[in-house]
């Protein structure tokens, strides 16, 4: 079984971020991810609110991550994990085919957005498909999208994109929403936001990008088509943190508990990055916590 100091599940921005801290600490560092280094970044087709670039591809930049991390003599294998095992004075840390022995461990696993199971997702993600808001508005101003959800963060989010955009449908596939009568209000009295209701998309269409979605009614079963540039979905995400539910606290969404220092309540366990309770998920958040997670871990081993 081979042994590090530290092991980082996920390779994402929040993972990539704490692997610079601790390699840089001269600490035996593994990395470990079971699909693309660089997480949802590299399906970002361009980024504008990452500092020092006014606007650079999500897969350049996840690239530009993962080249330092494995500049500074990272150890990366790909794996997923399934259980974390408690010892005495370390952690086993056991994925689909081996294990490791550490005595730090850095969760970085991150959310799984909720799709539309419809064909095309993959294929449009980054391309007009998009699950953030505040990250892509600004690639569509002035012109026309759409905003799929029916809770607070797809009212907030279609107040956000009303700001860039110059018209916004917003589809939900019930007459009700489940946000705040507050924000439905403020919906309600922008002049660039219409509400279609008792909607649902049930197909996605274009080249390479996104051109239009067609509707259908659930009340009539009518079928239409909206020609729009981009497609939001707020329709929810799960935190990926079902491998460690039963030794560490989480919230009742599965988001887990840390504390400024991003230590859970598991000695030498640390959780970063989406994975965990936060306001704000964004690259640069993510980075800012891996950063914290990966000069505490130096710290302790300094002193």
């Amino acid at each position: 079984m081979e042994t590090y100091d530290v092991v980082i599940i996920g390779a994402g921005p929040a993972g990539l971020s704490a692997a610079i801290y601790t390699l840089r600490g001269h600490l035996k560092t593994l990395i470990l991810e079971n699909d693309t280094p660089g997480g949802k970044v590299v399906r970002t087709s361009e980024i504008t609110n990452w500092p020092g670039s006014a606007s650079i591809e999500g897969s350049t930049l996840a690239y530009n991550m993962f080249e330092q991390v494995l500049s500074l003599k990272a150890n990366y294998k790909y794996g997923k994990v399934i259980k974390i095992q408690p010892k005495k004075d370390y952690y086993v840390v056991i994925t689909d085919d081996s294990k490791y022995k550490t005595k730090y461990i850095i969760i970085a696993t991150g959310t799984k957005y909720r799709n539309l199971n419809l064909a095309n997702e993959d294929k449009f993600y980054g391309n007009g498909l998009s699950f953030c808001a505040v990250c892509d508005a600004k690639l569509y101003e002035n012109k026309t999208v759409a905003v799929v959800g029916g809770g607070d963060s797809a009212l907030k989010e279609a107040l956000y994109l009303s700001m860039f955009a110059s018209d916004v449908t917003l589809i939900h596939r019930r007459n009700e929403f489940r946000g705040s009568d507050t924000l439905l209000q403020k919906v309600l009295k922008k002049p660039n936001i219409t509400i279609k209701t008792p909607y649902e998309v049930i197909a996605l269409e274009g080249d390479k990008k996104i051109n239009s979605i067609k509707v259908k009614n659930n009340e009539t079963n009518e079928v239409s088509y909206l020609y729009i540039d981009g497609l939001f979905l707020f329709i929810g995400s799960d935190p990926a943190s079902d491998f460690v539910k039963d030794i560490i606290d989480i919230d009742g969404k599965g988001y887990i508990k840390v504390n400024e220092q991003m230590e859970t309540n598991m000695k030498n366990i640390y959780a970063v990055g989406d994975v965990r309770v936060k306001d704000l998920r964004q690259i640069i958040t993510a980075c800012n916590d891996g950063a914290i997670a990966g000069q505490n871990i130096v710290d302790k081993n300094a002193y």
